[in-house]
């Protein structure tokens, strides 16, 4: 099932991972996506809105250097992402 209120979300995955997109821009474009986020239940905000953070945070130290490897937080999206989409195609 390809839910469309989850495609802006793997578009700006995709991008960010491409590096057509910088961190905090695409925390920004994830945080918008209030429909997706009502849809779902609370957790997966406060996950979210939690790896975002981190992703920011990331983003202002070079590369790896930071306690938050950039890597391992597009990961996380990726997963975050892979849930939410299960989570939606069970309608609970």
């Amino acid at each position: 099932m390809d839910d469309p209120r989850l495609r802006p979300v793997r578009e700006t995955l995709d991008a960010l991972l491409a590096e057509r997109m910088r961190p905090h821009e695409a925390a920004q474009r994830l945080r918008a996506q209030e429909e997706l986020l009502a849809a779902l239940p609370p957790r997966f905000g406060e996950v979210l809105h939690g790896l975002l953070d981190r992703l920011e945070s990331s983003a202002l130290f070079d590369g790896e250097s930071c306690s938050f490897s950039q890597r391992d937080l597009h990961e996380h999206l990726s997963g975050w992402l892979t849930q939410a989409e299960r989570r939606l195609a069970s309608g609970a």
